[in-house]
């Protein structure tokens, strides 16, 4: 393969310098020779003085705090090619999977965001979510080269530039953790496609297992999705389950303190989805259930 200029890998990072190091020779060594951003999201261990040591032709914007997931629009900002591709610092794309997602965006014009097959671990294993999406409950379209979904892995996924902007990137309220899903109810709602591909393939190497606190801000952030586009029955069906669960959880607690906080955000930006993207996400939860 030769290089493509046509998208731009953008990594987000915080206080994960060596992991990150390796990511970013993974996708340097890439055939398409993307041209890569790095976001530090205020990391304090000297990320951005060891990438501009190592990988001198890396792009990193330092927002100066940390934005968790809303650090990607920087890096969306940034960027001059009309696609994008997203890796943390713990996740990379396959030789050829970037050309192939670009000529599936050149091809498809309405497609705004493509989900990705995922590898997992040294062994290449199967994420489940390949099969979750394989498995989309919508019907398939003509003008999207794959099942139509809501949702993806934030790591594993590439996005046309055009329709990531105007949809608004990630909503900084969410911060990280199941922040997909918004992406995916605002680019339908302004008539983008988002399609799962299992041709184009991302690798995700986790370390250390699941992050303290993760299960309260994914319980959390579906509620504030929820308030944020969904009807007030299904908002106020996510929150009263969190209350029951707090009784006996402390995630559960913990995620409806946080949600509580957050709520009158959430409230001055609600923005209910049109009805057949509501009717969507409907299928997608009956599927799901």
């Amino acid at each position: 393969m030769t290089a493509d200029s046509r998208t731009t890998v953008v990594v987000i990072t915080h206080n994960r310098r060596d992991q990150l190091l390796a990511t970013l020779d993974r996708l340097a060594a890439l055939p398409e020779r993307p041209p890569l951003i790095v976001v530090d999201n205020a990391s304090t261990d000297g990320t951005p003085e060891a990438v501009a040591d190592r990988h001198p032709q890396v792009t990193v914007l330092p927002p100066g705090l940390n934005l968790g997931a809303a650090g990607r629009n920087i890096g969306v900002r940034h960027a001059r090619t009309p696609y994008v591709a997203f890796s943390d610092d713990d996740s990379w794309w396959e030789p050829g999977a970037l050309g192939r997602a670009a000529d599936l965006m050149d091809r498809h014009p309405r497609l705004g965001l493509l989900a990705a097959r995922v590898r997992v671990g040294p062994d290449g294993e199967p994420d489940p979510l390949n099969d979750q999406l394989a498995a989309s409950p919508l019907e398939r379209v003509a003008d999207l080269p794959g099942p139509p979904v809501l949702g993806f892995l934030a790591c594993a996924a590439v996005a046309r530039r055009e329709a990531y902007l105007e949809a608004g990137g990630y909503h900084p309220i969410l911060f990280l953790g199941g922040e997909e899903t918004l992406l995916a109810y605002d680019l339908a709602a302004r008539g983008w496609g988002v399609c799962h591909s299992p041709d184009v393939v991302a690798v995700h190497s986790p370390v250390g297992g699941v992050r303290p606190g993760r299960p309260a801000v994914q319980l959390r952030n579906a509620a504030l999705t929820a308030w944020l586009r969904r009807p007030l029955t299904v908002a106020l069906r996510h929150t009263r389950g969190i209350a029951v669960r707090a009784r006996r959880e402390p995630e559960a607690r913990e995620a409806l303190r946080d949600l509580l906080g957050r709520l009158p955000a959430a409230l001055r930006e609600r923005r209910p989805l049109p009805a057949a993207v509501e009717a969507a996400a409907r299928a997608v939860e009956g599927a799901v259930a």
